[in-house]
């Protein structure tokens, strides 16, 4: 049996080689097949199959793949738990790698699929059981001047107690095997106790630095686990770079910007306490969530592990609220806020009438799969906003991040500039927007 690395590496050619194909003849790019046998027959080079079909079907068709000896990155949800351990269990015994379900990003052989961005090849492999997490990771890694071998998704629950984290632990072996890769970076939002222990325990053993970066979590396991623990994804992406051969005193980090922190506090009343986080991206979401919380008692969230600040009704917001607008409470029979943006933008001008409301926090997610124009669809609501707040007699700080690079299209640099010309501020990165409208909001410091 070929072990989950040959496969993986013999996926990257093919895929490779697939994707170069886009500008050939109508014949090649045309090519519709009714069913994976099918597919996987006509195409003998092919190993990785993309599935996105409604969660009914899902499993049944991710099996097929599997059955075809072909990896799989299951986009679609609504797939119980008991056929995803199934299913990871099947692969792990092929030897194959099964990405979701629900997973949203991934890197194979420098072609990024479904939701990604572009990103210079490197020496740095990711696990993710996040997709945005995944994504800013790998974003700041390019920033800080690194790259990516392979951003190996798990899906959102692979880290739960009854998933039992196969595919992280199968991604791990795979990038440790990977000639290519120097340094690999674990990314999770809190995964359950007893999972935790079963991959620390593989980070123990593996013969590479690996850098994890589990939200919330708590450094002292990762560090006599052998391994670099990261706070945030900042740090996450800071070590792995370094980890992989990059000059620390060379680096950029983009440090917090106090003058601007005590210029901002200056315009807030008194009254003007709390921050509204209103965010596409799941983790990025939780990283300002519990950077807030490393501040505050009162943060509210519909995604809150704490029970007691789960929000009742997610339709009201209440002190510190971050909302995961991505998340199913949100989605169900609507597209995601990265396609669609409309929920968003209707919340966004109902906060900024909060009196109380000093800042709003939003992300702007570029690349593949996502709008088109993020910051565009939503400037007529923010000038509305500021100019309704002006009015009043009040400052609304609305601070943006963009979570892209260079090589993205729609141009990083344009979208940023947008958001400037509309007077909003602009954070460097996820954990520098969460510091940032923590910091903003602060009396009497």
């Amino acid at each position: 049996m070929l072990s989950t690395y040959c496969l993986l590496d013999r996926g990257q050619c093919t895929i490779e080689e697939l994707f170069k194909k886009k500008g050939g003849s109508k014949s090649a790019t045309e090519i519709k097949y009714s069913t994976i046998d099918s597919a996987a027959a006509s195409i003998p080079e092919a190993n990785l199959a993309v599935i996105s079909v409604n969660g009914a079907f899902a499993a049944r068709e991710a099996r097929k793949a599997l059955e075809n000896d072909l990896h799989v990155m299951l986009f679609s949800d609504n797939v119980s738990i008991e056929e995803e351990i199934a299913l990871k269990q099947f692969a792990h015994e092929k030897g194959l790698l099964m990405m979701g379900p629900d997973c949203g990003t991934a890197i194979i052989g420098n072609v990024a699929l479904c939701f990604g961005n572009a990103v210079r090849k490197g020496n740095i492999g990711i696990v993710g059981a996040s997709g945005t997490g995944s994504q800013e990771v790998s974003v700041r890694i390019h920033d800080f001047g690194g790259g990516i071998t392979q951003l190996i998704g798990t899906g959102g629950r692979d880290l739960s107690e009854q998933v039992g984290g196969i595919m992280m632990l199968d991604g791990i072996k795979a990038l440790e095997e990977d000639e290519a890769t120097k340094v690999i970076v674990l990314i999770s939002k809190p995964p359950a106790a007893s999972v935790q222990e079963k991959v620390l325990a593989q980070v123990k053993s593996c013969k590479k630095p690996v850098v994890v970066y589990f939200i919330g979590g708590e450094e002292t396991s990762v560090l006599e686990a052998g391994g670099h623990f990261a706070k945030t994804s900042k740090e996450a992406a800071i070590k792995a770079v370094v980890l992989a051969g990059a000059n620390e005193d060379e680096l950029n980090k983009r440090a917090l910007n106090w003058p601007l922190i005590e210029e901002v506090r200056a315009k807030l009343t008194s009254e003007q306490k709390y921050v509204r986080g209103l965010f596409c991206g799941g983790t990025l979401c939780d990283e300002a969530m519990y950077l807030a919380m490393d501040k505050y008692e009162d943060v509210y969230s519909n995604i809150q592990k704490k029970a007691d600040y789960k929000l009742k009704n997610i339709h009201e917001s209440k002190a510190h609220t971050f909302l995961d607008m991505g998340d199913d409470d949100f989605t169900n029979g609507k597209p995601h806020p990265m396609i669609d943006p409309s929920t968003r933008i209707a919340r966004f001008l109902e906060e900024a009438k909060d009196p109380s409301v000093g800042v709003i926090l939003m992300d702007f997610i570029l690349g593949f799969g996502s709008h088109e124009d993020p910051v565009g669809v939503m400037l007529s609501a923010i000038m509305e906003a500021k100019a309704n707040a002006a009015k009043e007699g009040r400052h609304l700080e609305i601070l943006g991040y963009v979570l892209g690079t260079d090589l993205d299209t729609p141009n990083f640099d344009e979208q940023v500039k947008k958001l400037m010309d509309a007077g909003v501020t602009i954070a460097s990165s996820s954990t520098n927007a969460g510091l940032l409208a923590r910091e903003f909001v602060a009396k009497g410091e």
